[in-house]
């Protein structure tokens, strides 16, 4: 049994989605596992009949039955949206999502006072906000360092009182450094993650390593490796760590190290929605995505050729992968350029985890740095095997999984073929 895991070689919103969803859709999958983030997570999955959901909290693999969700303890859990979630695709034909959902008990909470923070420091940032998405899951983890004993966790839903405290401790520790929060009273948030407590399985970290035993799992990373924690962009960056390092640990834990096959996802447009670097960004670029529409706290989408500097260096900041998922193919054109150098270098190296001033330097130095184009290849799936050393496995022209060919034994189907 081979499981496998699958991260996002950009800026987020390249088709981990999409990915897997084919790859549910094309062999027996018991468990999606998503290993960081949380409800900011955006993972499109549209089906051949025309429906479609974005997943956030939920694995992009739910459309098929039987596939679960297990949301590890790397994952920062909101329930309410989880609940409104679940509604939306109870109206997509998904009525039993949250009865495949289990959930490690030692994740963060993210809690209305979280995202009334989050949105409360972005707002006095003024013109230099970072991008946020606005939902608090930077807040959780920045408060479950600060106060690792008492920060709220999914397991404290089952009990009341103990979750009573945590909450009130928490808005009161908030509202003494930023003022007035605009989140409701504790006593009207208890029964929402109570209710939470009654409805989903709450389970323990050994939980996962059945689920890996007991049939093909997929990781599901959110955002990007450009945005990473440590190794992203700074100060553009998520509080979560968007390499293969969560699975990697899930997966030794479980005793199977180097038990998955790594498939990093690349967009044939590299995008960012939000502020930040992107030095191949073309504002003439005669693209839009539906998808990704401005919202008040990320801004507007942003797109931008192909960065071939910004992909290899989201390569070895990741560690390496098995091969390649190249979507968006659709939008090749006579005006999509590749961008495989900048006018101060063709190559960026990750620094160690942690320095953060490298980082922020390496940040001041792509807001200068100016693209170098060449014009269109005449093969783009050779051109980014080429550039950037690695095969391209599986190529997408459209949103759905009929629209996925892969190439080469790495993924291909095995003869068993799950249908949505």
């Amino acid at each position: 049994m081979r499981h496998v895991a699958v991260v996002d070689l950009g800026y987020g919103d390249a088709g981990k989605g999409t990915v897997v969803d084919w790859l549910c859709a094309t062999r027996q999958v018991h468990t999606v596992v998503r290993f960081n983030g949380g409800a900011q997570a955006a993972h499109n999955v549209v089906l051949r009949d025309g429906r479609h959901h974005t997943f956030a909290q939920f694995g992009a693999g739910t459309f098929h039955p039987g596939v679960r969700t297990h949301l590890s303890r790397h994952v920062v859990v909101d329930p309410l949206a989880l609940a409104a979630e679940a509604d939306h695709l109870a109206t997509v034909g998904v009525p039993d999502a949250l009865d495949r959902l289990t959930v490690d008990g030692q994740a963060l909470l993210a809690t209305p006072y979280h995202r009334a923070a989050n949105r409360a420091r972005e707002i006095a940032r003024g013109a230099d906000r970072h991008g946020s998405c606005g939902l608090g899951v930077g807040e959780a983890v920045a408060y479950g360092l600060a106060h690792p004993d008492d920060a709220p966790r999914v397991v404290d839903c089952r009990s009341p009182a103990l979750l009573r405290r945590r909450l009130t401790a928490l808005r009161d520790r908030l509202t003494a450094e930023l003022g007035p929060l605009d989140a409701p009273p504790v006593e009207d948030c208890l029964p929402a993650f109570t209710g939470f407590a009654g409805r989903v399985a709450i389970v323990e970290r050994s939980w996962l390593a059945g689920a890996l035993r007991a049939g093909t799992c997929v990781f599901e990373g959110a955002q990007g490796v450009l945005l990473d924690e440590w190794h992203g962009f700074h100060p553009y960056t998520t509080w979560s760590t968007t390499t293969f390092a969560n699975a990697d640990s899930l997966l030794a834990e479980a005793g199977l190290p180097d038990g998955a096959t790594r498939i990093g996802v690349l967009r044939l447009v590299t995008t960012r929605h939000g502020a930040g670097p992107l030095v191949t960004e073309d504002p003439d670029l005669p693209l839009t995505d539906p998808h990704n529409p401005t919202n008040p706290w990320q801004g507007r989408f942003r797109f931008g050729h192909f960065d071939a500097v910004a992909h290899r260096y989201a390569l070895a900041a990741a560690g390496g992968v098995d091969g390649l998922a190249l979507t968006h193919l659709d939008l090749a054109g006579p005006g999509l350029r590749i961008c495989r150098r900048y006018d101060t270098t063709d190559r960026l190296t990750p620094g160690p985890p942690g320095d953060l001033d490298r980082q922020a330097a390496l940040t001041a130095r792509l807001l200068r740095s100016r693209p170098l184009y060449d014009d269109p290849p005449p093969d783009w799936a050779e051109a980014v095997c080429a550039e950037l050393n690695t095969p391209v496995v599986l190529t997408s022209h459209g949103p759905t999984a009929s629209d996925k060919t892969p190439h080469g034994p790495l993924l291909a189907p095995p003869a068993l073929v799950r249908s949505a």
